[in-house]
């Protein structure tokens, strides 16, 4: 998943894995010995090369090409939208229903967040392998099964351990269930209309997920309040079954033939991408976590509007400027994103009135609309295109561990400085980033040169 709603963000905090930070110096070894053995300037072969690919049947007409991208990432928006159903209602039902304690029903909600970042590499071999069209079945169907268990676990209330494990296995199906359909519908989308036109479905990707779960949640909250919580499970299952069918239905895309990459390969080269994006996106990541205590650590009003600023400006940043990776490359737009970014993190640190803070996440929100594609965009230039799929998968699952490790951190930097240090540490990520996105940009131009 490209990006997660406010909501989300509670249990990053709570639950946040650690672990991974050790990763960094392996995934820089590996590119690095890559680089070094590669005396190709694309990094693969002419007749690999990603950007060589063209959409089945020839180019789209251009009138109708965000109809058809929207066609696939229609399944993104179901799955998210099954995400967000829930998303709500689930803490307050483990905690004060069912009676289990805070980090239990905390654990509900991290569980599916594990799954969807340990399922990623996975769901992207099956995308390269198997085709995109099979990981969105698989991915859709395991959505409805979480729908199905999530009716379980409501009709098994009376016997709370029972129901508890019900739901588990719901949210484990739903975290698998994301890997799967959003990895499949984003490769599937750009199978279709061509590899030219990989930052517009990357795009509308995000615009979906977005989307889906601020619709998902205040709509779970009103059907549980009105019919309980197996009308969150019918209606989960039955619209995730319908797109199975709606799948099965649409034309695939052949797999590439050939040898694939090693994952350790992939991960290599997609890494340094993944940093860029794990720490650029921490700017989001303590906005939507951290500004309703920060509004009331000031006696502020109105932290809801930092979020509906934010989103306003992204969508919008998305739809009217998501040409320009096209026009001038991925790495001068996250270039600039990332600048953007920075200026509206800066100004969050300063903050001296609630409007003003508003006013800096509306400019956060529009710095890192584009962040994504734009980084995404040169990620998956440098594999092959059999190798696709595992590459985004890769590279969508360092925006996981972004989410995991944020909130632990910068609450740790909260408790020792206040609420406001912990927009001066994203703020700090965020140049990182922008140094990281910068140097990826020299190292590509010196291998042009070669």
């Amino acid at each position: 998943m490209e990006g997660r709603a406010h909501p989300l963000q509670f249990t990053c905090t709570l639950h946040g894995r650690r672990g991974r930070e050790n990763w960094a110096p392996i995934y820089w070894s590996l590119s690095t010995t890559i680089h070094k053995s590669t005396t190709i300037r694309t990094l693969v072969s002419p007749n690999d090369a990603i950007s060589a690919s063209e959409p089945i049947g020839g180019p789209p007409p251009r009138s109708g090409l965000t109809g058809q991208i929207v066609g696939y990432t229609s399944f993104t928006f179901i799955v998210y939208l099954a995400i967000g159903l829930p998303l709500a209602i689930l803490p307050a039902y483990v905690h004060l229903r069912m009676g289990f304690s805070a980090a239990l029903a905390g654990l509900v909600i991290s569980v599916q967040y594990i799954a969807t970042f340990l399922s990623r590499p996975w769901a992207g071999h099956i995308s390269d392998h198997a085709g995109a069209k099979i990981a969105v079945i698989w991915g859709m169907a395991m959505c409805a099964g979480s729908g199905a268990l999530l009716v379980a676990a409501a009709w098994l209330h009376g016997t709370p351990w029972l129901s508890f494990v019900c739901l588990i296995g719901s949210r484990l199906a739903l975290g698998v269930g994301e890997s799967l359909g959003s990895t499949g519908a984003t490769l599937w989308g750009i199978s279709a209309v061509g590899q030219q036109n990989t930052a517009k479905v990357i795009s509308f990707n995000g615009i979906s997920t977005y989307g889906a779960l601020a619709l998902g949640a205040p709509f779970g909250v009103v059907l549980e309040t009105h019919f309980g919580l197996a009308s969150l499970g019918f209606l989960t299952a039955a619209v995730c079954g319908g797109s199975v069918l709606f799948a099965i239905g649409k034309r695939a895309v052949p797999v590439v033939a050939g040898e694939h990459l090693p994952f350790q390969s992939v991960l290599g080269r997609v890494a340094p991408h993944g940093i860029a994006l794990a720490l650029g996106g921490v700017g989001y990541s303590v906005l939507a976590t951290f500004v309703t205590l920060f509004y009331a650590s000031r006696h502020w009003q109105g932290a809801a509007l930092c979020l509906t600023a934010f989103g306003i400006t992204f969508i919008a940043a998305r739809l009217l400027f998501i040409h320009t990776i096209e026009r001038f490359g991925g790495y001068p737009v996250a270039l600039a994103c990332l600048s953007v970014e920075s200026l509206g993190v800066l100004t969050l640190w300063l903050a001296h009135s609630p409007w003003v803070a508003m006013a800096a996440a509306a400019v956060t929100g529009f710095g890192f609309a584009l962040v994504f594609p734009a980084v995404g965009v040169e990620a998956v230039r440098r594999v092959p295109e059999k190798n696709r799929g595992t590459a985004l998968g890769v590279y969508t699952g360092f925006s996981d561990v972004s989410f995991f490790l944020v909130g632990p951190i910068a609450g740790t930097v909260i408790g020792a400085f206040g609420y406001a240090s912990a927009f001066l540490f994203a703020l700090l990520c965020v140049l990182v980033s922008l140094g990281i996105v910068a140097m990826l940009r020299r190292r590509n131009h010196v291998l042009a040169a070669l």
